[in-house]
């Protein structure tokens, strides 16, 4: 996935940030409990092909997962 592309999307229900799963290929809204899919390399952001994500992927972080956010926003950079 292209980290530009991955930079500007959003959660269409919520507008929060989104976490990439590589190994899922799916983008994660922590909030919402949603994750989208990622088909031959495009993100559908639609809520209805959004699989409900359990307890258990809500409140962990996945270890393949990268948060797209801008620069400085990485763990350990205070």
């Amino acid at each position: 996935m292209d980290k530009e592309l991955l930079a500007m999307l959003v959660c269409p229900e919520c507008q929060g940030k989104l976490k990439y799963d590589r190994e899922a290929a799916e983008l994660r809204c922590q909030f919402d409990g949603l994750a989208y899919p990622i088909r031959d390399d495009i993100p559908v952001m639609l809520a209805e092909e959004a699989r409900r994500m359990n307890i258990d992927e809500t409140l962990k972080r996945s270890p393949g997962s990268v948060s797209p956010g801008a620069p400085g926003e990485q763990a350990g950079n205070a």
